[in-house]
């Protein structure tokens, strides 16, 4: 199988787990310095740019698995189903449950992801394998699964400084074998969200930071408890 521009398409589904952008939902560490509006057109730019490169990405399956409704945010050619309820543990392994052959999930809290970062974890998807991608938190910002199996995300306890370590603990304990992603930031904080925004200037994030006023100091902030990672990324 090809992609429209004549590559070849992966047989994995690429997840996207995520939460609407409603202000006071969304980026609520980002609050202050940032209003709860401009908190939230920070994480629809965030998102946006993150299913920009979903679609870049030449694979079989597109999904977004998402906390709220769909907004005009949301292009053509993204699959959409609710998350379920439950803990952030619950939610991913309820995602992958949704796949059948290999999967990789990623949030909405890495602007930055391109396709050439999700590449590896595409190109040749063996049986037995997983990959990683570590956050600078602590945590994790992608996990790729080769045979989806839910049971290798629930009771990892999320949002502490543990989640990562004990995360590739519980893929190496199943036996697989993990191979590794880039390291990337994810933004959880203003400091954060300069961060990245520099690291990516010409998307959506790094413009909708352009035309918002922090009314603070760009500190960081005591982690919340819903996240994939260390830090907390309400998805």
């Amino acid at each position: 199988m090809t992609g429209a521009a004549g590559g070849p398409v992966s047989g994995t589904t690429l997840i996207v787990l995520a939460k609407a952008p409603v202000p006071g939902r969304v980026k609520t560490r980002l609050t202050p310095p940032y209003t709860p509006q401009e908190a939230a057109r920070i994480a629809e730019a965030s998102l946006a740019d993150t299913l920009d490169a979903v679609l870049a990405t030449p694979v079989r399956r597109r999904l977004l698995v998402l906390d709220g409704e769909p907004g005009p945010w949301l292009p053509p050619g993204i699959e959409v189903v609710p998350q379920c309820t439950g803990g952030l543990d619950e939610r991913i392994a309820a995602a992958f449950a949704a796949c059948t052959g290999p999967a990789l999930l990623i949030g909405m809290d890495t602007p930055q992801v391109s396709p050439a970062l999700l590449a590896p974890a595409l190109a040749d998807p063996r049986p037995g394998d997983a990959w990683f991608g570590a956050a600078e938190d602590g945590g994790f910002w992608a996990l790729g699964l080769t045979e989806p199996d839910p049971s290798l995300l629930r009771g990892v306890p999320m949002s502490v400084a543990e989640t990562g370590r004990v995360q590739r603990q519980r893929l190496y304990d199943a036996g697989l074998t993990v191979r590794e992603l880039a390291r990337l930031r994810d933004v959880d904080t203003a400091r954060d969200a300069r961060l990245v925004a520099a690291e990516a200037p010409h998307g959506r994030f790094a413009r909708s930071l352009t035309g918002a006023t922090p009314t603070g100091p760009l500190s960081t902030q005591p982690p919340a408890t819903d996240s994939l990672t260390a830090g907390p990324r309400t998805w």
